[in-house]
């Protein structure tokens, strides 16, 4: 047989597929495996496992083309959109296994059903709702750890890069990813992080190191100026997925929002507290050795889901303290030294 597996549409989504992704390589029932990636997220798999077997998407619409010129028998669509569904099941794939959500059952010829209580969806990790799509076409996922690679030159260039900007050779850093693509609900005021920075500068002496994706320069910026020490900023740099994944794998902690880079650390063993607001924390309940959630619990609006705070108050991340976070921040280096 002849499989595609078509990766999620988000950051964090994709590396949580990669134990996914790397189980369907080692099936033998399937003669070849190819992922169908946004071109956007192609470097989050460059250089790991699957390099070899990525086919990338400029846009939506060239998919249902790339499906009849690939000519599987199945398709594994990891991504939870009613459009993925839509694009297999018009370009003739016979076999289409995925989750019934977003209306979309109809469209799958095999489908996981995501348990419900009281007609609500009860909210599961997705890295296992994946790993239950793929048992859907036999592929049996035994370790749910992301699997990233990067290669010499990526790490060579990205310290060369923080040599420029003023990190001595072997001085440790702290990787801070304050932005959050999903919304604003999700930020952490940029005065918070800062001052998390500077308080980990003085109890470890480590650099802080912010970065961010597209159109997050301000905010990159905004954090880097607020932090009292020596904070390096990246928002006037060349960035992308792959020069992350080198920087993460670098770094003595990351500190971050609720988004994707969180999955870079977990790939790479790497200490890890996010700050999260308006999400279902057990939606991301995967991975979690080396990572810690750091959130307001028993609010009556939370989580919403929302992209804004629907009742302005943002409490959900404004009542999130630096105390707290320092105090999860040695909870997970903690965890880190007893492993080494």
């Amino acid at each position: 047989m002849k499989l595609c597996i078509r990766a999620p549409n988000w950051v964090g989504d994709v590396v949580m597929a990669t134990p996914v992704i790397g189980a369907a390589l080692r099936t033998p029932r399937f003669a070849s495996v190819t992922v169908v990636v946004r071109e956007h997220l192609a470097g989050i798999l460059e250089d790991g496992p699957a390099a070899q077997h990525v086919r990338t998407l400029a846009r939506h619409d060239q998919e249902s083309d790339l499906y009849r010129a690939l000519a599987p028998d199945a398709v594994m669509i990891l991504s939870n959109s009613f459009g993925a569904a839509w694009r297999a099941r018009a370009a003739g794939i016979g076999v289409r296994a995925g989750s019934a959500l977003g209306g979309r059952r109809f469209l799958l010829t095999h489908a996981v059903i995501p348990p419900a209580r009281g007609g609500r969806r009860v909210p599961i990790p997705s890295a296992h709702l994946m790993r239950d799509v793929a048992g859907l076409v036999g592929v049996l996922v035994p370790d749910l750890h992301p699997v990233l690679g990067v290669r010499d030159e990526i790490v060579e260039r990205e310290r060369a890069r923080l040599r420029r900007l003023g990190l001595r050779e072997g001085e440790g850093y702290v990787l801070c990813c304050p932005g959050a693509a999903f919304g604003a609900a999700k930020l952490w005021p940029p005065e918070r992080f800062a001052q998390a920075l500077d308080r980990l500068r003085a109890l470890h002496g480590w650099r802080a190191v912010v970065t961010g994706g597209p159109g997050e320069e301000d905010l990159v910026d905004a954090v880097a100026t607020h932090a009292l020490g020596d904070a390096i900023s990246l928002a006037a740099e060349v960035r992308d997925l792959a020069g992350l994944k080198a920087l993460v794998a670098g770094a003595r902690l990351l500190l971050v929002g609720d988004s994707g880079p969180r999955w870079f650390a977990a790939a790479f063993d790497v200490p890890c507290v996010s700050v999260m607001g308006p999400n279902f924390p057990e939606l991301t309940a995967s991975s979690l050795e080396l990572a810690a959630i750091v959130r307001v619990e028993d609010l009556e609006c939370a989580p919403c889901l929302e992209r804004v705070c629907p009742l302005r108050h943002h409490r959900c991340m404004r009542e999130v303290t630096v105390d707290r976070v320092i105090e999860a921040t040695r909870d997970v280096l903690a965890r880190k030294a007893a492993v080494a």
